[in-house]
């Protein structure tokens, strides 16, 4: 029988060393497990000035605590490790089979150091832990390898990690793709696991994991999925997954369309779910590891002149990345294009960003078709869109310059580029206008790595069900301020949701389970941890080391240089009100509402409002001297 947590698999792939390292239940109780343990083990072996693409950076894989076990939805992993297209913190999150595997072969964490002075993959089985020559793998588009993995093996029921060529070619947006669909997508973790010449991480587990207390542990497991089920947005999310709520979102004016010039479609219905399902697109279902909601579509275009494509989703992201912000309103066409960035191994948002970044620097004249190497990149042409994402993945032409993200090749291009280069902190903004939705501005400010929901989701002040308006309730008091376009108690909301979307991470839950659903409540999910590891840990214990877990991945942000200024949102939403809602004072984030976010929520945090740091006082009381101590022998002055 395993333990619960699992040990920590080290792997050097420059000495072919591996060893393991416990992890003790007072760890636990610091930071749970997955991206808590995963933050603590990049702070420990990343240091200031390293290269997100040299062999001195880490990437640390991190199972759920509950993943393994029937916790429902609980079978996620967080891929952690210095980001190669920000230079600050990355936890990347993906879903699938894989961690489950993990688990059932001992470990909980695998970390891998160094480099191999040729193609690698790594493979574990049970106790058994090889570093394997893949130099026939290197090359192979992730669809094609996942195939040759396992017959070569063998075993058709092994899990696979790995990366594309646009891994192997350091596409700074490059993803560690598990099986095939499952995508651990921003901040370029593919590219770290490319610099590193590893291909894939192989896992066959045979063993089973069991929690501290396991009858009261399956109680709660019961309870937990009771209530998720009875969330009012469950079923649709089975139905029509991510992008059923497409209709409401883009009433609201949040849905961005041709590169954030606008904030909603004039026909929104190829986008949704409900579009998929209905219209034949939809081919079957998909839950990942003790899902019971099956969000996950796998989709076929099925006529016209992507006809053939098929690929896992396209989930909400993609939809608005590669479909409305490219003006791409043919779903066949989306297909296509995340078949090829699901096999090629990119992040979808990160892919259509920069698609689209090139279409508006085409239509204003910054660049012509013979930058273009012949395509004619205009609004809404889906084969020049397609045609582009190859390009992007093997590095061809220009390419090539958006392989580095927005950020660099606006740097490179030159002009007035950079105010449609809609990035925070060199990570392409995930699809939500936040000139129309408060919360999500300041979540996407203040999140270490980047302009992006999957940190802190604040879905709920849409207020779009009685359960949403509900967790608002729950931290304003006042059901009324689940309104996206109100300012007030924004910083309340944020701080909420960060620390239970931590917790979240840490156990394995799918974020739509809590913080776009929210059948599994913190309350729940503290009950869960206690029967599991056999120490009873309150709610507001639970909360605490959420809280514990931000302020640790924001100070190695602070290590590597990040202050105040750094927290902060794309030129364009602090410029360029939305022309989609005219009458509007407020269609903006100005940097007067933002500073006022800012500043109520640092106050919030105990953190010094000019620097943004944490404070002295804020570090020890989490239990984080060692981190309060590097940085004053660093003589950065925490208060």
């Amino acid at each position: 029988m395993r333990k619960i947590a699992g040990d920590i698999l080290h792997v050097d792939l420059t000495t072919g060393k591996v060893w393991r390292e416990p992890i003790s239940k007072e760890r636990l109780l610091m930071y749970i497990g997955c991206r808590g343990i995963n933050a603590e083990l990049l702070w420990k072996h990343v240091k200031p000035n390293t290269d997100p693409l040299g062999p001195d950076n880490v990437i640390i894989f991190g199972t759920g605590l509950l993943t393994g076990t029937a916790s429902p939805s609980s079978g996620r992993t967080t891929v952690t490790c210095l980001s190669p297209a920000t230079n600050f913190y990355l936890k990347t999150n993906g879903g699938g089979y894989w961690g489950g595997e993990l688990k059932y072969a001992g470990y909980g964490h695998v970390v891998v150091h160094g480099k191999a002075d040729k193609p690698v993959y790594i493979w574990i089985d049970d106790d058994n832990v090889e570093i394997r020559d893949a130099s026939k793998y290197w090359g192979m588009d992730v669809r094609t390898l996942d195939k040759a993995i396992k017959e070569d093996i063998g075993d058709e029921e092994v899990q696979v990690a790995s990366i594309g060529p646009a891994g192997e070619n350091l596409v700074r947006f490059a993803s560690v793709m598990f099986s095939i669909y499952n995508a651990a997508g921003r901040g370029g973790a593919g590219a770290v696991m490319g610099s590193k010449n590893l291909k894939a991480i192989v896992v066959r587990g045979s063993g089973s994991i069991s929690p501290a207390n396991p009858k009261l542990f399956h109680e709660r497991v019961k309870a937990a999925k009771e209530s998720l089920k009875s969330d009012s947005g469950y079923e649709g999310m089975g139905l029509y997954g991510t992008s059923g709520s497409l209709y409401g979102i883009n009433e609201l004016k949040v849905f961005p369309s041709y590169n954030f010039q606008r904030s909603a479609a004039d026909d929104i219905t190829p986008y949704t779910g409900q579009n998929f399902t209905n219209g034949g697109y939809l081919k079957r279902k998909v839950g990942c590891y003790s899902c019971i909601i099956g969000c996950h579509r796998y989709s076929t275009a099925d006529k016209g002149s992507f006809a053939g494509a098929y690929t896992g989703g396209p989930e909400y992201e993609t939809m608005s990345a590669c479909g409305s912000g490219c003006g791409i309103s043919d779903t066949n066409a989306v297909i296509k294009m995340n078949e090829l960035i699901d096999i090629y191994g990119m992040d979808t948002i990160s892919a259509g960003s920069v698609v689209q970044w090139a279409m508006e620097c085409y239509q204003r004249g910054v660049i012509d078709i013979d930058d273009l190497d012949g395509i004619d990149l205009r609004w809404g042409n889906a084969e020049a869109a397609v045609e582009m994402i190859r390009k992007v993945a093997f590095r061809e032409g220009f390419g090539d310059i958006l392989a580095e993200g927005v950020k660099r090749a606006s740097e490179k291009v030159g002009g007035d580029s950079y105010k449609w280069a809609v990035h925070g902190k060199g990570l392409e903004q995930s699809r939500v206008d936040t000139r129309s939705a408060k919360a999500y501005a300041l979540a996407f400010a203040v999140n270490p790595r980047g302009a992006d929901h999957l940190h802190t989701e604040t879905f709920a002040e849409f207020g779009m069900g009685p359960d949403a308006r509900e967790v608002i309730k729950k931290i304003t008091g006042d059901e009324n301020l689940a309104n996206p376009y109100l300012t007030e108690k924004r910083a309340e909301i944020v701080r909420w949701h960060e620390d239970c979307y931590a917790a979240t991470d840490c156990l394995g839950f799918c974020s739509f389970t809590s913080t776009a659903l929210y059948g599994i409540t913190p309350e729940i999910m503290a009950g869960l941890f206690s029967a599991a590891i056999g120490v009873d840990v309150s709610e507001e214990e639970l909360m605490e080391i959420g809280r514990r877990i931000v302020t640790l991945e924001k100070c190695f942000n602070v290590r590597q240089g990040a202050t105040r200024k750094d927290d902060t949102l794309p030129w364009r939403l602090m410029n360029e009100p939305t022309p989609d809602r005219p009458d509007a004072d407020d269609a903006v984030n100005s940097q007067e509402e933002l500073d006022g976010m800012l500043d109520k929520y640092y106050t919030l945090h105990g953190w010094d409002k000019e620097t943004s740091w944490p404070t002295e006082e804020v570090l020890r009381m989490l239990d984080l001297d060692y981190v309060a101590e590097e940085l004053k022998e660093m003589n950065i002055a925490i208060k």
